[in-house]
């Protein structure tokens, strides 16, 4: 894979993390004004989270393999 390819692919997925995390930080807000409370993520909450992300990342990882 060329350099430009590498580059392209890191950006992107810069940008779509960026894009997720910002949405998450969003929805946290919104739950957090409907109930009229300060933004919080429980521990139980947060490990679930990120048990989540360990398992997109799997799946990602597992892509164009036979």
């Amino acid at each position: 894979m060329e350099g430009k390819e590498k580059n392209k692919i890191i950006l992107m997925g810069t940008v779509l993390g960026a894009l997720t995390g910002a949405a998450a930080a969003f929805v946290l807000i919104k739950r957090a004004e409907s109930e009229h409370t300060k933004p919080k993520l429980s521990p139980g909450e947060g490990l679930q989270v990120g048990l989540g992300l360990l398992g997109l990342l799997r799946l990602i990882a597992g892509f164009g393999e036979d």
